[in-house]
């Protein structure tokens, strides 16, 4: 699995323009083959500052979305005057685990919690 983690600042006057194009881009995101999940939040400490989480399946899905003309169009717009500024992350997922899915846990956690 593959995590975007997009931070970004909207420029004055400019987050309802954000926001826009986010939904629109969501609708696009469903016809991706391999497209898991997007979520957005709002940071507690930096009023302003978003970050846009997403999963994907694997690297060429992501290479997918990346290639999209109506992604490469908002980018543009997005670094034309939507955004004061963003950080991209792109990373490769070593493992996933939850309270009761465990295959992935590392040995000694395992070993010390169950």
């Amino acid at each position: 699995m593959w995590v975007v983690l997009f931070e970004l600042s909207p420029a004055p006057g400019q987050a309802a323009r954000y926001f826009e194009l986010a939904a629109a881009l969501r609708d696009e995101l469903g016809q991706i083959a391999g497209f898991l999940s997007v979520e957005r939040f709002e940071s507690l400490s930096r009023p302003g500052v978003f970050l846009s989480l997403s999963r994907w399946r694997d690297e060429a899905a992501l290479a997918t979305w990346r290639q999209r003309a109506c992604h490469r169009a908002a980018q543009r717009e997005g670094r034309a005057g939507v955004l004061a500024d963003y950080r991209l992350q792109v990373l490769c997922v070593q493992r996933d685990y939850g309270l009761h899915e465990r295959a992935q846990a590392p040995i000694d956690s395992n070993a010390l919690l169950l």
